[in-house]
């Protein structure tokens, strides 16, 4: 399973992570950056620390998961 996660830093200097499923690939790293200046301007979340005030990073996780048959 791929995941798109997107890293702010809040006012507190600490970072907030939003984790989105099945992502669009190949990712626009212009359209990314859009998207995340887009959640700061608009003030879209406010964590713990205060409000996001800078994008940090994004980044495609690729996970794969192997069920193990224990019967």
């Amino acid at each position: 399973m791929k995941t798109l996660q997107l890293i702010f830093e809040n006012e507190d200097g600490k970072n907030a992570t939003y984790t989105l499923n099945d992502p669009v690939e190949p990712a626009d790293p212009e359209d990314v950056k859009a998207a995340m200046e887009t959640v700061i301007e608009q003030d879209v979340f406010n964590t713990n620390g205060g409000r996001l005030v800078k994008i940090k990073a994004a980044k495609i996780i690729d996970r794969e998961v192997e069920e193990i048959e224990l019967d």
